[in-house]
């Protein structure tokens, strides 16, 4: 394996934004709403696209902008159909991803048609290349550290909001604290980390980011800042060990199996949003070996159900 100075770079950026990713989406899952991260990484291309083809550039600003402002249009439109067209959630934000995926797609083209956009690097991600850009730190780097900071100030600034909000969010609004703001606060965080992630990992490889460290997290602890902090940690392990994988590992295997010696590096998104799910059902099949997979339930103030471990205060 013949390491450069790239090579580094990608580890950062992957594990920069993998971690930023995994914050918004640990409290998605909290909260039940899974799905919406989902939704919102598809629904912001059109806010992209109508950035791009008002502003004429790449710059961060406007993306962010459109992002955040389709990333709320997203959850405002979801609770519409669902409340007056009395439409299950999944299915109101089905309707409504489906729909501005579709629209954002379009606008992409047209956008690639004036300004230096290639919709298959918004789809699918191009780390290697986001890090060349003949900078001492590369420019993603930064905004993906940026991002990073952004969502750790934001979960440590409104913690105890949104741990409670999360156990109880009818206990939360009697107390004071205003559920739905805090609601689309996350809908809107998640939207701009979206956008950073999509120049390193494309808007649907995003939604492996979102879930999936969360995911095995809870599967693994039972207080929502341990959650967080294991979340955080399998986000990097898994940036890590993807482009590892990536450029190493499974082109030897290929190589093995179909005979092929001059199988080159794959994609290093592709491979860490693998190698998520891989340690995920890793620590499933343990769970399973061990006989400690019970059925969940959040403990706090009111008790409600959720999808994979029982929680309690921190």
């Amino acid at each position: 394996m013949n390491w450069t100075e790239i090579d580094t770079w990608i580890v950062i950026t992957g594990a920069l934004i993998s971690m930023a990713c995994a914050i918004p989406g640990t409290f998605l899952q909290l909260n039940k709403q899974s799905m919406l991260g989902d939704a919102i990484s598809h629904a912001v291309l059109p806010g992209i696209a109508i950035a791009f083809l008002f502003s004429g550039t790449k710059d961060p600003l406007p993306m962010l902008i459109g992002a955040a402002c389709a990333g709320l249009f997203t959850g405002l439109l979801s609770n519409i159909i669902h409340r007056h067209g009395k439409v299950d959630t999944g299915a109101a934000l089905g309707v409504v991803f489906c729909s501005l995926f579709a629209l954002g797609l379009v606008l992409i083209r047209v956008a690639a048609d004036h300004v230096d956009l290639d919709p298959s690097c918004v789809l699918y991600g191009a780390i290697e290349l986001a890090v060349i850009d003949g900078g001492v730190v590369p420019q993603v780097v930064w905004l993906s550290a940026g991002i990073l900071v952004l969502n750790l100030g934001m979960t440590l600034i409104f913690y105890k909001e949104l741990r409670l909000a999360a156990f109880d969010p009818r206990f939360a609004e009697t107390v004071g604290i205003p559920s739905g703001v805090l609601q689309y606060g996350l809908t809107i965080s998640t939207a701009i980390t979206t956008v950073v992630a999509f120049e390193s990992v494309g808007s649907i490889l995003v939604i492996a980011m979102l879930i999936v460290p969360g995911a095995t997290a809870l599967l693994l602890s039972h207080r929502v800042g341990g959650v967080l902090g294991i979340s955080l940690l399998l986000a990097a392990v898994s940036a890590i060990g993807g482009h590892i994988a990536a450029i190493s590992v499974a082109p030897a295997i290929l190589a093995g199996l179909t005979g092929h010696t001059e199988i080159g590096a794959l994609s290093s998104a592709g491979m860490m949003a693998a190698c998520t799910g891989l340690i995920f059902f890793v620590v499933l099949a343990g769970k399973v070996v061990a006989g400690s997979f019970n059925r969940p339930r959040l403990m706090g103030a009111g008790t409600s159900e959720i999808a994979t471990a029982p929680l309690a205060h921190d």
